[in-house]
């Protein structure tokens, strides 16, 4: 396993809170390690402001649907060629209902067959805020449709908080959890 630009950390490096954080995290992910955790709980306080809303966008603060947000997070990831968040969310997104037939829908783009309007908007949404750093009045029009205005809220952050969590992720060279 490569170590990246910054080595994956134990417990000297991560302290004995973003220690067991990132050890919770691994049995969690059935991995033997969390390596993304080990990697970002170096940096001890900012990871601990980063963990609640990271968490919050996933979790039960959350105002759209699993679904919906993997669909974001997994066209970010595929966006952003970035293999770490798409090896974590694909597998998260079996779990919140999207199967495999459909993330490769979601990798192929807007125009595959057999997407709901809701998943086109979504993925032409999150395209667009990737690639220009913006939605388009259009677009904007379409998605209101679909969400009320704290999901349209959410949808900017998420997508902005997995674009710079790929970037980062890339930067860092984090190993993969599961390298096979």
């Amino acid at each position: 396993m490569s170590a990246g630009h910054i080595a994956p950390g134990g417990f000297k490096e991560l302290g004995p809170l973003n220690w067991v954080i990132a050890k919770v995290g691994a049995r969690v992910i059935l991995a033997p390690r969390f390596t993304l955790f080990n990697v970002l709980g170096q940096h001890r306080i900012l990871f601990l402001l980063w963990l609640p809303y990271s968490a919050a966008l996933l979790g039960a603060l959350s105002k759209l649907p699993g679904r919906d947000a993997e669909l974001v997070i997994l066209r970010v990831g595929h966006l952003r060629d970035c293999e770490y968040e798409l090896q974590q969310h694909r597998r998260l997104a079996r779990t919140r209902g999207v199967d495999q037939q459909t993330q490769a829908k979601i990798f192929e783009g807007p125009d595959a067959d057999g997407l709901t309007d809701r998943q086109r908007i979504l993925i032409t949404a999150t395209d667009e805020f990737v690639i220009t750093r913006s939605v388009s009045r259009q677009t904007w029009a379409q998605l209101a449709t679909h969400l009320t205005k704290p999901q349209l809220i959410e949808f900017c952050m998420l997508a902005a908080q997995y674009d710079g969590l790929a970037a980062t992720i890339t930067t860092l060279q984090v190993p993969l959890d599961f390298p096979n």
